[in-house]
């Protein structure tokens, strides 16, 4: 993407966003739904914009990208567990600290977004901090550019979807995606977060058992010196967890985009009325690609499972992988590998990150072997990774956009909005 530069009018506006109080960003926090160029047909709200739609600028489009998917320092780590010690616990699996948190540091959701421009994807889960925080500092040409930079064009398109039920809620036919917005499109990976999360429980003694058909996982009882704790968890468990923990990522990563939104004086919200297949590409209709996600189809599913994008984003199982032995080598190196949180040469917020990275608990082959089987397992018995919840996830969306004042004056009244809505064009365009 083409680098944003900031001139001394554009500067002037960071600085008042910069000053903007975040008390004032939460409580007032609003769904500002209706944009310029935007049409409600009926009903008791129903109105009809005189204005056309108007894009962000790239210098807005960058400040929400940065503030819901940026790359903020340095993962802290888990600090300490009395059944690692003296070993340093090693469930994270990014070493970067994004604007968002993450459960103990797993890191598996990924952003595309979409405008008049085109479509991309931005990565910014490995990504490792290029500018430093500085406190009081807030945006710089570097640290926005520093976001665009890793972005890749898809498509020149904005995403396609139809205008109506299935594709879009009911409620979101009129609005959902409308032109001059930008749509942010935050993909997680639920299968590397299963992997995390069996992972994190063989770590700490426990075993799973396949409720769904009321069996043993075959071999684990071979296990018995890493599986300590006699009472296994059952699988739907982990996998909901696993997909409960992924919506947290989703969700508050939207909602500090939400938040930034009210600061800039731009209209939005977070929400996630956009059907996911249709979304990801597995809706049925070759008219609507989507992200263009592969997707399977199985009798044993309710619903089609997407699994990745090849090449872009690649999810943790088949067939990215040739087996979940080699997602499994995958997910550790990852982790242990050049660039990971537990490799020695990765910086790191430490006095001595090197000393501190080299110390975490390895993953012996032992550990691997078990893991494997049980992901194997999984996937044979239910023919996908993870075997009851989708293999990839989207739960919340971020639309930005520019908000028509006269139907907040008309309709509303001038408290629906703030301060920096009714002074936005001024001081931003």
């Amino acid at each position: 993407m083409r680098p944003v530069t900031i001139g001394p009018e554009q500067q002037r506006a960071l600085e008042g966003l910069a000053q903007f109080p975040l008390l004032d960003a939460i409580h007032g926090r609003r769904s500002r739904r209706f944009p310029m160029g935007g049409h409600v047909p009926a009903g008791p709200l129903a109105y009809k914009s005189q204005h056309e739609p108007v894009p962000l600028s790239e210098l807005e489009r960058a400040i929400v990208l940065a503030t819901t998917t940026g790359v903020t320092g340095w993962h802290h780590g888990i600090t300490h567990h009395p059944g690692y010690a003296p070993a340093l616990p090693n469930y994270s699996g990014g070493a970067g600290g994004r604007t968002f948190p993450s459960a103990a540091g797993f890191e598996i959701v990924e952003f595309f977004f979409t405008d008049e421009s085109g479509t991309y994807f931005l990565p910014t889960r490995d990504a490792h901090p290029e500018v430093d925080f500085v406190e009081g500092e807030g945006f710089t040409e570097q640290r926005l550019n520093a976001v665009l930079n890793r972005a890749t064009k898809l498509s020149d398109e904005r995403i396609w979807i139809p205008r109506e039920e299935p594709y879009l809620e009911g409620h979101n036919t009129w609005i959902a995606n409308h032109p001059g917005s930008l749509l942010v499109i935050p993909v997680a990976d639920i299968a590397q977060h299963m992997l995390a999360n069996l992972a994190f429980f063989i770590q700490n003694g426990y075993g799973i058992y396949d409720d769904v058909n009321g069996r043993e996982i075959p071999g684990q009882d071979k296990f018995t010196d890493l599986l300590r704790h006699p009472d296994p968890f059952p699988l739907s468990f982990v996998e909901q967890y696993s997909i409960t923990e992924a919506s947290a990522e989703l969700m508050t990563s939207t909602y500090n985009g939400h938040l930034v939104l009210g600061g800039m004086g731009l209209g939005g919200w977070s929400f996630d009325g956009i059907d996911r297949l249709t979304m990801l590409g597995a809706s049925g209709e070759p008219e609507v690609p989507g992200l263009g996600f592969r997707y399977d189809e199985d009798e044993r599913w309710p619903f089609a499972n997407a699994t990745g994008r090849e090449g872009v984003f690649e999810s943790y199982c088949r067939p990215h992988f040739a087996t979940m032995g080699d997602a499994v080598e995958a997910f550790t190196e990852r982790k242990f590998g050049p660039g990971g949180p537990f490799h020695p040469d990765t910086p790191g917020p430490w006095a001595d990150s090197a000393g501190v990275r080299s110390q975490a608990a390895p993953h012996t082959q032992q550990f691997k072997d078990l893991l494997t089987l049980q992901a194997t397992y999984i996937d044979d018995t239910f023919g996908k990774f993870p075997g009851t919840v989708p293999t990839v996830w989207i739960m919340n969306y971020l639309q930005a956009q520019h908000i028509d004042l006269d139907y907040y004056d008309k309709v509303l009244t001038d408290k629906a909005y703030l301060s920096t809505h009714a002074a936005h064009h001024e001081l931003w365009h």
